[in-house]
């Protein structure tokens, strides 16, 4: 649910043709959960360029029309780049449940990138589930994500 009313939480999707199959068992996996989505493409495996997809993703998180975001491709690697590209948004990529937990945690990261072609889909869900339940633990790692939003 959202932090400031009782309407679930909405992300928005973004990838490319190498994350197409993941995007669409997150989206699954989301809407079973409760959630909303916002899926910006791409559409099918037909090869495309990933920014193309992830950039409009994640400026609708930095205009807050979502609240979070999640971005997959090959590797995770430029999804990650491009989405931190975008004011606002703290992208980590991610390709374990620990890495998951601690960017949420730590670094409170409101986008997720992840590599389809570097895990299973079954850790990809797993990967969104431990960042969906994990809580930005303040404290000292404050500071430094001021620091980050600062730029």
């Amino acid at each position: 649910m959202n932090e400031t009313d009782s309407s679930p939480l909405k992300i928005a999707l973004g990838t490319d043709h190498a994350g197409f199959l993941y995007k669409e068992a997150i989206k699954e996996h989301l809407h079973h959960l409760g959630y909303e989505t916002k899926d910006f493409g791409t559409f099918s495996e037909k090869s495309v360029d990933y920014p193309d997809f992830v950039i409009p993703a994640c400026e609708a998180l930095g205009k807050s029309l979502v609240d979070l975001a999640i971005v997959l491709g090959g590797s995770g690697n430029g999804e990650a780049m491009a989405a931190n590209k975008v004011s606002g948004v703290r992208c980590a990529l991610c390709w374990s449940t620990g890495t998951a937990k601690l960017a949420k945690e730590h670094n409170d990261a409101n986008a997720l990138a992840i590599g389809a072609r570097q895990i299973s889909c079954e850790l990809a869900l797993d990967i969104v589930d431990t960042w969906l339940s994990s809580k930005f633990e303040g404290g000292r790692h404050t500071r430094r994500i001021q620091m980050l939003d600062s730029i």
